[in-house]
This record gives structure tokens, C-alpha cells and sequence, in this order.
């Protein structure tokens, strides 16, 4: 019984994830996202900036398979909230697409 507790898990391990992408596909972004990978656990806003740092050059290549839980999508437009930003303007913010942001107002 505890071996199965033990295997349920709440989300992605985002930084064994980066860990092991950068040290395989471009180990010298490495120093950029160190302080991110470092922390105990890694928010939105920090995947997001890591996110961005190692696939900057290949941005629209990477847009393709983007996927959010429900928790990072209500922390999404719970930033919309707090900064009043429109649909046009998150969307900007986060590269995602303002049909996307639309439907997940209309869905939660």
C-alpha cells in the first residue's frame, strides 16, 4: 500500500524534466535556468521563464505541444484578474491564443 502512495503523483516533475532536456539537447543553458531548477518547488511563472529560456529559438516549433492542467489554467486567468488584462493581451503575455483563453473562461 504505501508503494502505490508513493507512485501517485500531483503533476509533472518540471525539473527533472528541464534537468534532463538540458543536460542532453544544450547543456549550456544550464547556468541561465539554475536558480529556477534550484528551488523546492518550481510555480508558474518559473516553468514559463525556463520555458522560455531554452526554447527561445525554437518558439513556434514548441507552441505545438503545449498542454495545462486545470490549476495552472485558473492561475492563468487568475493573473488576468489581478493585472486586468484582456483577452488579447494575456494571450500576448503567455503565447497561447485568444480563442484558447476564451474557451477556458467559457469551460471554468
Amino acid at each position: 500500500m504505501e508503494k502505490q502512495e508513493q507512485i501517485i503523483n500531483t503533476g509533472p516533475d518540471y525539473k527533472r524534466i528541464y534537468h534532463d532536456f538540458i543536460e542532453s539537447k544544450c547543456p549550456e543553458k544550464l547556468k541561465y535556468v539554475k536558480r529556477y531548477l534550484s528551488k523546492e518547488i518550481m510555480s508558474l511563472s518559473d516553468i514559463l521563464k525556463v520555458n522560455n529560456i531554452i526554447f527561445y529559438d525554437r518558439l513556434s516549433e514548441n507552441q505545438k505541444f503545449k498542454s495545462y492542467n486545470k490549476q495552472t489554467i485558473f492561475e492563468i486567468l487568475d493573473y488576468q484578474k489581478r493585472y486586468k488584462l484582456s483577452n488579447s493581451q494575456l494571450a500576448r503575455h503567455f503565447k497561447l491564443s485568444r480563442n484558447t483563453i476564451a474557451k477556458w473562461k467559457r469551460i471554468f
